[in-house]
């Protein structure tokens, strides 16, 4: 057991250096970067686009931007800055440095979990998305309760009633809510029950209502359920369906085999054949996705459901680091979003131990 939980960790090293490797190079050869972006706002090109910059490099670029003389440059729309200060702005963004170089003191840092500041941002990285995290853990965490709690129950009478009227039409509604759009949920949801076009029930925006700290602690409870419910709904339709088709057919692969049988001729009765002999087989399978589910609960689904709620979490904060070129949080999320998704991959694996002890993890090789 020790030695695949080891083999596994030491497995991480290559796979995260790859990742950040690739990530690295595709970056390298990507237009627009944080330098030609501090250039456009310079010349006037991009005013939409703000960065930090010293005050120092504020009053140079003042002087050398009335000199007029256009200079080789690697960057275009350079014309009129001066050699000195696109220097300067290099070395403010680190690109003063041969990309090898960059990329080996990246990994050097992120391995001592240093990410640094970002650029646009008067803050440091990991403080950035340690403040956007509460969102979208909330989001990720009951979006995931919810779902497991309905799917699983669900998921076992479909099984046990399989063929059924019951069996077909819950089927046929839980495919259709799979086929559909987790925004295309949020945008109908918001035109419904938010202020759309028919009814004002629920709030548009925010997780919290104005004033919330000065609620009592039951009003606060109430405040932040009332706000969860039309994102949370967005984002559980598709997982919904997934888990609940997941159970039904691990059930019933179950219930198919011989000790199945063996039990019910021994005279157990069904519940207790369901419950003491196929659950825990049958689980295997959901409780081993359930950290899978979960991540991609809390990184990927809830992109989209943060931007249209207006919920500043962690997906909002990676849409807009990557539109901006705000590379040491672009990087730093994917070098710990990809060590967490590795550590919940082994966690998965542990969880196939726990429930059925007769998995030797000694004997694979991997």
């Amino acid at each position: 057991m020790g030695a695949y939980i080891i083999r596994r960790l030491l497995l991480m090293i290559p796979t995260i250096f790859g990742i950040m490797a690739v990530s690295f190079l595709v970056v390298q050869f990507a237009p627009g970067g944080p330098v030609e972006q501090a250039i456009a706002n310079m010349t006037g090109a991009n005013s939409s686009i703000t960065e930090r910059v010293t005050g120092n490099q504020a009053g140079d670029f003042a002087g050398q931007q009335n000199q007029g003389n256009e200079i080789n440059s690697a960057y275009r729309g350079s014309r009129g800055l001066s050699p000195d200060l696109i220097a300067r702005i290099e070395q403010q963004f680190g690109f003063d440095k041969p990309p090898l170089e960059r990329f080996g003191l990246m990994i050097w840092n992120y391995l001592r979990f240093d990410f640094g500041e970002s650029y646009y941002r008067d803050i440091s990285v990991i403080d950035l998305i340690i403040e956007k995290m509460p969102v979208s853990i909330s989001l990720g965490l009951w979006m995931t309760l919810i779902s497991y709690g309905i799917s699983i129950p669900l998921g076992i009478r479909k099984a046990v009633s399989d063929g059924s009227r019951f069996d077909v039409w819950t089927s046929t509604m839980i495919i259709i809510g799979y086929a559909v759009p987790g925004f295309l949920i949020a945008i109908a949801l918001i035109v419904l029950f938010a202020g759309g076009s028919f009814w004002s029930i629920f709030p548009l925006r925010g997780l919290t209502s104005p004033g919330f700290e000065n609620f009592p602690w039951y009003r606060q409870i109430f405040d932040y359920a009332w706000h969860m419910v039309l994102p949370i709904i967005a984002l559980a339709m598709g997982a919904f369906a997934t888990t609940t088709l997941l159970t039904k057919n691990s059930f019933l692969d179950e219930i198919g085999k011989q000790y199945v049988v063996t039990a019910r001729a021994k005279g157990l009765t069904e519940n207790q054949v369901l419950y003491r002999h196929v659950f825990r087989n049958a689980m295997m399978l959901i409780i081993a996705s359930f950290p899978g589910a979960f991540i991609a609960a809390f990184f990927g689904g809830s992109l989209l459901i943060e931007t249209i709620f207006s919920l500043d979490g962690l997906g909002l904060l990676g849409l807009e680091s990557i539109t901006n070129r705000d590379y040491p949080v672009v990087f730093a999320t994917l070098y710990i979003f990809s060590l967490m998704g590795l550590v919940i991959g082994l966690v998965s694996d542990l969880a196939y131990m726990w429930i059925d002890p007769r998995i030797d993890f000694e004997s694979r090789q991997v």
